[in-house]
């Protein structure tokens, strides 16, 4: 599959295929650049931007795929966005619906889409121009779920590939929330809260904190981040989509997925 994670060099195999394929017309587009070479099959997944805002001049032909990364608060997708933007021809957009008015229906989070894809999105992951892959981070507790026929399809007719990212350790993922919770107030560095850790000196700092789990309402709260997973994969079943789980991105990154 080429796109964001392929081109970082990551070797992943595709999960699940649309059983039905998705017919999207072409006339829509009206293609300048050349799409030779590129089987017929992955032509819904290869994008000619033309921003309205600026020009991509001599890069107006460079073919761009779009991702989106499907997941959930504290499962590891602020350190996979990390990875994909080292590379210098893969912007990915960050956490955009955490703002709750871009959320607020489907018009808006259809206008926050195209503004992404379209490459006008400003950011500090935003590369434009000669970018290869696009994208962003969706927490499914941010209107995925409740939106997600219309989102669906959304990413069919754009051609836009899903990766979900989880954990296979979810007791360790609501440990991680618990503590997130807390530094939120605390600030144990430097009188900051910091939702992400970028050296082994400040984790161990928080790791310095021990929650206390409630007993009587783990097997629910690990039941419902199981069941919300099981029921998103569903919901996404038509779109072209993989898997991954952090630990074992973490665990070995070098092996073929």
């Amino acid at each position: 599959m080429a796109f964001g994670v392929y081109i970082c060099g990551v070797s992943l195999t595709q999960v699940t295929v649309p059983s039905k394929p998705t017919k999207i017309s072409f006339m829509r587009v009206e293609r300048t650049c050349s799409i030779n070479g590129i089987p017929p099959e992955e032509l819904v997944y290869v994008h000619f931007p033309q921003p309205k805002t600026y020009s991509r001049e001599e890069c107006k032909c460079t073919p761009v795929r779009f991702f989106v990364i499907l997941s959930m608060q504290r499962s590891g997708s602020g350190w996979f966005e990390t990875l994909l933007n080292s590379h210098p021809n893969i912007s990915s957009n960050g956490e955009v619906f955490s703002l709750k008015q871009r959320r607020q229906s489907m018009e808006t989070i259809q206008r926050t889409l195209d503004t992404i894809y379209n490459l006008e999105w400003i950011s500090s992951a935003a590369k434009n121009d000669c970018i290869a892959a696009v994208g962003f981070k969706w927490m499914l507790n941010q209107a995925v779920m409740v939106y997600h026929r219309q989102i669906a399809n959304y990413f069919n007719q754009k051609g836009v590939s899903v990766i979900f990212l989880f954990r296979r350790n979810l007791l360790r993922r609501l440990v991680s929330l618990l503590a997130n919770a807390y530094d939120k107030d605390a600030k144990l560095i430097n009188g900051t809260h910091m939702s992400h850790v970028h050296t082994r000196e400040e984790a161990d700092l928080l790791a310095q904190f021990k929650p206390t789990l409630n007993v009587s309402s783990l097997i629910v709260d690990l039941s419902t981040a199981e069941h919300t997973m099981t029921e998103s994969l569903e919901f996404f079943k038509s779109n072209r989509r993989m898997i991954l789980y952090y630990e074992d991105i973490i665990n070995n990154p070098k092996v073929e997925h």
